[in-house]
């Protein structure tokens, strides 16, 4: 019988795994939980692990090369999320373990929350709504609606192809900016990144983080974005310079913006943006629903189901170098 190691902690277990993946993957074998009721240093993670031939890891518990080079039963780490940043790849492919990501199972879920946004922010709902929790009654400012202004989609992945269809839908004018793709869409207009900026009322960042879009949304980009315009980041923090962004607010260039992700831990908002009056920001939880921590759970389950049977699961990202596959115990 295999056994399993779930490093979620009791709050993220709850949000980020739910009853119906831990019942299911009970079934394949002895599965231990962290009980430290927190996140586990890699020291303890590699501690509390011991003797698991599968690790089911929670988005901020890092797969370092000390955990691979430490737990020589260890023969996969399976990560409930698709960003693996965090994952020493190299080293867990040196020491023949698995490692695999989940599929995007938020791409609606992300892109509604990014509909909401343009919305309050456009509209002024959150600014009105804090008025009226004060005890005062606010002015009754113009409103932006969303059809017939222009949305701009920096980023053509699942979740841009969706935002697309998204904002046709509600009638907007949709440009889209990703040197990797091109667009089969007739209703679409593709562009590079400053005509897009300069032509959007609402810019929706989704682009993929990695070194090439380091800080992709500078002083310059927002130099170019059309005044007045809203900015929006759903996808990650390090895409954009915080300082600049600060400063397009603080200048009147930009009239809002609205955030889930940034620079703080966990990918938050940074303190300094959240409370700047014209952003709107929540803790990271435009993909935090149901449906899709169910699809991201079950998906390492299924995944666990094939490691136990010493097949390659989907999501798999060093398939080559699984060496250790032998030592499963059946």
């Amino acid at each position: 019988m295999a056994r399993i190691f779930l490093t979620h902690p009791p709050e993220a277990l709850k949000n980020f795994y739910g009853d119906k993946a831990i019942a299911a993957i009970k079934a394949l074998g002895e599965v231990r939980f962290n009980g430290a009721g927190r996140e586990l240093s890699t020291p303890e993670l590699i501690a509390a692990a011991r003797g698991c031939e599968i690790i089911v890891s929670y988005r901020q518990t890092p797969g370092e090369a000390e955990l691979f080079r430490n737990s020589p039963e260890l023969v996969a780490f399976l990560r409930c999320a698709i960003d693996i940043r965090n994952v020493d790849v190299p080293v867990a492919s040196e020491m023949g373990i698995l490692v695999t990501q989940a599929s995007a199972g938020f791409v609606a879920s992300v892109a509604e929350w990014n509909i909401g946004a343009m919305i309050a922010l456009g509209r002024s709902i959150v600014y009105s709504n804090a008025i009226y929790h004060a005890g005062t009654h606010p002015a009754a400012p113009m409103g932006r609606q969303l059809r017939g202004a222009t949305l701009g989609v920096i980023g053509y992945g699942q979740i841009g192809r969706y935002q697309c269809e998204l904002g046709l839908a509600m009638g907007m004018r949709v440009l889209v900016c990703d040197p990797y793709a091109r667009m089969n869409h007739a209703a679409l207009i593709q562009l590079a990144l400053p005509e897009l900026l300069a032509q959007s009322d609402f810019v929706v960042c989704l682009a993929v983080a990695n070194d090439a879009t380091e800080n992709l949304m500078n002083a310059q980009a927002f130099a170019q974005m059309k005044p007045g315009a809203f900015f929006i980041n759903a996808s990650r923090g390090n895409l954009v310079d915080d300082t600049a962004l600060l400063q397009s607010l603080d200048s009147g260039h930009l009239a809002g913006c609205a955030l889930d992700v940034g620079r703080a831990p966990d990918q938050m908002p940074a303190p300094a943006l959240a409370r700047h009056p014209k952003v709107i920001a929540t803790p990271h939880v435009a993909g935090l629903t149901p449906e899709s921590i169910e699809h991201q759970s079950l998906e390492t389950v299924a995944q666990a189901a094939e490691i136990i049977k010493r097949r390659v699961p989907k999501g798999a990202v060093n398939a080559l170098h699984w060496t250790r596959k032998a030592r499963l115990r059946t």
